[in-house]
């Protein structure tokens, strides 16, 4: 029998008391909340910990257990939500571009979900680290949108028919203006991404050597004042007008402890997260 979402318990953690209609103000409210209170975490590949991706595994750990997880954990829970409230909702697959040049190639191991709207596409995307979204943004080409936070748009490369149809290398870039520049976060081709393929995807991005996650530690959550970001040992707070400031953290102690305070996630004090940057705090 398959697992089904328990909604209540969901809007509880992400602290969510609005309507369960399927409308874009719904699925705004839902997106913003999620991001602000569901930390974006790589925290169990550097314990050696399996990533599960089943509906019930998601449920325990982002919700009941309160932690966060990567992109395929944190739009797969949406993903469950969104259909559970009647939303028209497809994953679909993207690569990673924070701070890749074009010409790299990156794996293809990035989950997005697509929307279907009142006849207009939306993306929804609580799973790209530092720059997840905080709010549906349209699917549409060369349009600046506000969002909670930072403003967005899409680019196309190549040729495309209505954003359906379009040549073997076409592609799109989703993009975040950073004060005044315009930066890459996602390729997209707007293919589906069916579960198997979210499995070995996850299975690379977990397990690989060559995987960020397994030698760097990357946690992240939206603010309502602007963005919190630990790389490593080093804490950013991001503010809405991109003025930054940060904090190293210098032994195991005060890493735990800043993940409690900061991010609510709660790990055994004993706890001590590989890596090549963190086996060197005391």
């Amino acid at each position: 029998m398959a697992h089904t979402i328990d909604l209540d318990a969901y809007f509880a953690r992400i602290g969510y008391r609005g309507a369960r209609t399927p409308t874009l103000e719904t699925l705004r409210a839902i997106s913003h909340a999620h991001v602000t209170c569901i930390p974006f975490e790589s925290l169990d590949v550097l314990l050696g910990r399996p990533i599960l991706l089943e509906l019930e595994a998601l449920e325990a750990k982002l919700v009941h257990g309160r932690r966060g997880g990567y992109c395929f954990e944190q739009n797969g829970l949406l993903l469950a939500v969104l259909e559970a409230l009647g939303y028209a909702v497809r994953p679909i697959s993207g690569r990673v571009r924070v701070n890749r040049p074009r010409e790299m190639t990156p794996p293809r191991t990035h989950l997005i979900l697509r929307v279907e709207l009142e006849g207009e596409a939306w993306i929804v995307d609580a799973g790209v680290g530092a720059w997840s979204l905080t709010s549906p943004v349209r699917l549409v080409l060369d349009q600046e949108q506000a969002t909670p936070h930072e403003p967005r748009r899409f680019l196309a490369d190549g040729d495309w028919d209505g954003l359906e149809r379009r040549s073997p290398s076409a592609r799109l870039f989703h993009q975040i203006r950073l004060g005044d520049a315009w930066q890459d976060v996602c390729e997209l081709t707007l293919e589906e991404m069916p579960p198997i393929d979210r499995v070995v995807a996850n299975w690379y991005t977990s397990t690989h050597p060559l995987s960020t996650f397994k030698s760097q530690l990357l946690v992240a959550r939206a603010t309502e004042s602007g963005r919190l970001t630990l790389v490593d040992d080093t804490l950013t707070r991001r503010a809405r007008d991109g003025s930054t400031v940060t904090e190293t953290y210098t032994t195991h102690a005060a890493l735990i402890d800043g993940l409690a305070r900061e991010f609510g996630i709660v790990l055994d004090p004993a706890t001590r997260l590989g890596g090549p940057r963190l086996s060197l705090l005391g």
